[in-house]
């Protein structure tokens, strides 16, 4: 039931924000569900993936799946020699119910600027949400198995795999990092209000790998002291969590945010990855 409200709470978000941000602001006790590709022809989708004309650059794909529902997705591909091994970022974008065949173009001022400031050689994966929040099990699926897939067939360190998202993409980030920890070495969730998980006696769950939250000090759809709060019962938890205030930024202007990215970049690099 706890998922369920939270996609209502959501719905009502997107109406009452001019930028779709439909996180919750609700908690849950209930686990997601952790077989989210039962319906899922994972083999054939991996060998669909393995087959992609892959350059280095810009690449925008689809793979045909569950009775023709489709993952769309944005690949960016660094130069690398054969036996090269760099980052992998899965990068969540916001406004999530809104149906973008193209979601995947959101947050383009964010992350790739980030890491090309800051001189890092990783992939990027940005896969569209198909109008349905990050952690229904369709989103679920294409995220986990687009992790799967990209280990297997690209030149991806396995330990140094990032979560990353900005609003609706900033709760998933949470979510992944809290449901799927064997996959990720870190998580960046901005400007978000994830709910957190809790046990049967109400206490937060711990999540599992390191967590740079960032989160605008004016921010009126998701106000700052909401998910401060939300941090400190997460670090209650045992968590492992960086908390930046961004000064002065409000929901609306994520591409300001970048300046706060490239400080968690340097976080992965000196903290994370050391």
């Amino acid at each position: 039931m706890g998922f369920k409200a939270k996609i209502i709470l959501s719905f009502f978000a997107v109406i009452l924000c001019s930028v779709a941000c439909s996180d919750s602001f609700l908690e849950t006790n209930q686990e997601p569900a952790m077989e989210p590709t039962s319906e899922l022809d994972v083999e054939k989708a991996n060998k669909d993936f393995s087959e992609l004309p892959f350059k280095t650059g810009i690449n925008d794909f689809e793979i045909s799946v569950l009775f023709n529902q489709r993952w769309r997705f944005r690949l960016n591909v660094p130069e690398v020699t054969d036996d090269e091994l760099v980052p992998l970022f899965i990068n969540l974008h916001g406004g999530a119910l809104t149906p973008r065949p193209d979601g995947f173009r959101r947050g383009d001022c964010l992350l790739g600027p980030a890491l090309e400031t800051k001189n890092i050689k990783a992939y990027i994966l940005s896969p569209t949400s198909e109008a349905l929040l990050w952690f229904d099990p369709f989103n679920e699926a294409q995220v986990v198995n687009l992790v799967k897939f990209s280990i297997e067939h690209l030149n991806v360190d396995p330990k140094r795999v990032v979560v990353f998202g900005y609003s609706d993409g900033g709760f998933g980030s949470w979510f992944f990092a809290d449901t799927h920890p064997e996959l990720f070495s870190a998580a960046i969730p901005m400007a978000q209000a994830y709910g957190l998980i809790s046990s049967d006696n109400g206490i937060a769950k711990k999540t599992e790998i390191p967590l740079y939250v960032i989160h605008g000090e004016t921010d009126v759809i998701f106000p700052f002291s909401n998910t401060e709060d939300l941090v400190e019962r997460s670090r209650n938890a045992g968590s492992e969590i960086i908390f930046v205030k961004a000064e002065g930024l409000d929901h609306n202007r994520a591409c300001s945010y970048l300046p706060y990215v490239e400080d968690a970049i340097d976080w992965l690099k000196d903290s994370v990855w050391e």
